[in-house]
């Protein structure tokens, strides 16, 4: 979500003929979009604020701003606790930018933009990256769900879908600049639509997506178990442009930490649910997140969550300790798990799930895959990397002639967080 967030922003500020810079230190305009969803980000964003202090002190032109989710939450807070800043934008104002920037150079006074809008914010379409192939598309804005560990329906505001046909242009223009791979992106989005007067929810979005003339692949992200529908389950066969991948968080194993997470499903319903996904798609990936140490979890709740992983054995996961979030329901809950056995547990977890990506990364050798080319290798020279459609990484030889195709790999190597390959003489 922030990195679309973040390409609207660069889009906005291109419209004023502002352009980026590599270094802080040179920008006549810092600004910082923040996430909350760890405990860390307000300390690393007033961190930050205090080395912008510095440049300012020798630049007193220069405008420092902050958005996103912490800006959200902390609000004038920010000014009190940082008083060389001039803007500070919510989640709902980033099209006001323009405006707030306009307004500190005129006034050389401090703006703030938290307000909340029931409707969509206005559109702002922001251009890919020079070359850019791969492009985010919020569809819907803020979470219903309230999931007590988490802070962003505090900071995002209640669930808004955006009209089909605002979604429908966006991804029109992305299509004429060249962009092959949409990733729609909501908090929830499989509750896309609810409430919405077009009647379109979003199994019908990803087939209408599908529709564009010059998009090649169509992903999705964030997945709620609860809301993943027989007919969305159903478009991952039936859409050819879907890609086999799906990022479906679980949380934990246990259902007695799922509920007290507040995640109204139980591991069975989560279960039968890949079950399904599995049989109708018996190779697609699907990765996962998953919480440790969640207050009230026992070991006999982690020993759950690592016999999940067992059977479902996830290509990939992101896992994380628990931390306390202030505004959160979970905050006052007892943390009563030590953190040095949150450690133990998260190593315990992460090494599992090593051992269980190198499984299903081998088990793609000999397999010709086709693969979006995205640009030059780190692997050295004369390489090139792409995706496969179930979101698995491939190096292989190749120049910048084969940069936006697609074109069929022959997978030959795994390793835990990538593929190696060959151009398939299929090709």
């Amino acid at each position: 979500m922030n990195d679309a967030d973040s390409s609207k922003i660069k889009s906005l500020l291109a419209d004023m003929n502002i352009g980026s810079v590599n270094e802080a230190e040179d920008a006549d305009i810092i600004l910082l979009n923040t996430c909350s969803i760890r405990w860390k980000a307000e300390h690393k964003v007033y961190s930050e604020l205090g080395r912008f202090k510095k440049i300012k002190t020798r630049r007193p032109h220069v405008i420092v701003g902050v958005g996103g989710c912490v800006a959200q939450q902390e609000k004038d807070e920010m000014f009190r606790r940082a008083p060389h800043l001039d803007i500070v934008f919510g989640t709902h104002n980033i099209h006001k930018l323009p405006d707030m920037i306009k307004s500190v150079y005129e006034k050389r006074g401090q703006v703030l933009e938290t307000e909340f809008f029931d409707s969509p914010e206005p559109l702002v379409y922001p251009a890919p990256e020079e070359g850019g192939i791969k492009a985010y598309v919020n569809i819907m804005r803020g979470c219903n769900n309230f999931c007590t560990y988490c802070i962003v329906p505090y900071v995002r505001g209640r669930e808004t879908s955006r009209p089909w046909g605002d979604i429908r242009d966006e991804v029109l223009k992305l299509a004429q600049f060249g962009v092959k791979e949409i990733t729609l992106l909501g908090q929830n989005v499989n509750s896309y639509g609810n409430g919405s007067s077009d009647g379109v929810g979003f199994s019908q979005l990803i087939r209408k997506v599908a529709e564009v003339d010059g998009i090649e692949r169509i992903r999705f992200a964030t997945s709620h178990p609860k809301d993943l529908s027989d007919d969305l389950i159903s478009a991952f066969a039936e859409v050819d442009k879907l890609c086999k991948h799906l990022h479906l968080p679980v949380q934990s194993g246990s259902d007695k930490v799922l509920s007290t997470m507040k995640r109204v499903y139980t591991v069975g319903s989560y279960m039968e649910k890949v079950k399904k996904l599995k049989t109708l798609v018996p190779h697609i990936a699907i990765s996962t997140d998953i919480i440790v140490g969640f207050p009230g979890e026992g070991r006999e709740d982690f020993e759950k969550t690592l016999e999940l992983m067992n059977v479902i054995r996830y290509d990939s996961s992101f896992s994380f300790k628990y931390s306390k979030r202030p505004g959160t329901a979970a905050a006052d809950l007892k943390d009563n798990v030590p953190e040095s056995e949150k450690e133990i547990r998260l190593a315990t977890l992460q090494a599992l799930q090593k051992e269980h990506s190198m499984e299903t990364n081998r088990a793609q050798i000999g397999k010709i895959e086709p693969v979006l080319v995205e640009g030059a290798s780190k692997k050295g020279e004369a390489m090139v990397r792409g995706r496969t459609p179930g979101n698995r990484v491939v190096n292989f030889r190749g120049g910048e002639d084969l940069f936006s195709k697609t074109v069929l790999v022959h997978i030959t190597g795994a390793f835990t967080n990538s593929l190696q390959g060959e151009l398939s003489r299929l090709h």
